[in-house]
């Protein structure tokens, strides 16, 4: 085990085998590492937080000399709230901000310049890319995508294996910097299972995307979506919407 000197540790925090936690780390109170755990510099892990084995917390990103949405800029240190949990084999990087209670389950990745609300889950295998904002009471499930640059607001709920897409030229021209956008979810929006979304579009509140369909045109609040390409079906039914459920708290 390595614990830098300049680094703030808490009482009753529990350490696994060799875990490195370098310069200015602050570790607050009740916090459990596992084996393996890499914490660099800056850090910071609120009371009662749980990190699985193989983590890292706060890399800095390695820019690609053909990156087109990675900054080389100095960012903030990683800043894990309370009580939040993170699974086994997670990178989470420098600059990002988990607000309490979030959920992060294995192996997933999140990005720099991230923000995730609090007792939002992060499901196994998740990718979080750069520049993105989460909301609060979000669920993200195992194996998303979701792209650099997007927006999900409060109460969404993103299924298995749906992928988010920010650039429409596909890599080639100049030109496509300009325009490069992620998704947006507006409050309480759904998302099926291997679904698609299109650069820049917007899902309106409380809206449903049906699983398997490929988004290319933005789709209106309260409506049902399905197809390739995406086509209205139906309204939400009003026993689904936000509004109508016993977990909704108008926040």
């Amino acid at each position: 085990m390595y614990i830098s000197k300049s680094a703030k540790l808490g009482k009753d925090v529990e350490y696994g085998y060799n875990v490195v936690i370098e310069d200015n780390v602050v570790i607050e109170d009740e916090v459990v590492i596992g084996h393996n755990v890499v914490v660099r510099e800056g850090t910071v892990i609120k009371k009662g937080s749980v990190i699985g084995d193989n983590t890292v917390l706060g890399k800095r990103p390695f820019k690609a000399k053909s990156s087109a949405t990675t900054e080389e800029k100095e960012l903030l240190p990683l800043v894990i709230g309370e009580y939040v949990t993170i699974g086994a084999n997670c990178v989470i990087y420098r600059g990002a901000v988990l607000n309490n209670f979030v959920f992060v389950g294995d192996l997933a990745s999140i990005r720099e310049d991230v923000e995730i609300g609090e007792f939002t889950i992060i499901g196994r295998g998740v990718t979080v890319e750069n520049k993105t904002s989460i909301g609060r009471y979000v669920k993200i499930e195992t194996e998303a995508y979701i792209t650099a640059i997007s927006t999900i607001e409060d109460y969404c709920f993103i299924a298995p294996e749906v992928t988010f897409t920010n650039d429409n030229f596909l890599g080639r021209t100049e030109e496509r910097k300009k325009f490069f956008k992620g998704p947006t979810l507006k409050v309480g929006a759904r998302i099926g299972a291997n679904a698609t979304i299109l650069p820049g579009i917007v899902i309106g509140e409380d809206a449903l995307v049906a699983a398997g369909t490929v988004v290319t045109k933005n789709v209106p609040p309260r409506k049902i979506y399905v197809g390739v390409p995406a086509k209205e079906l139906r309204d939400v039914p009003s026993e689904q919407l936000l509004e109508n459920q016993s977990f909704y708290k108008n926040l």
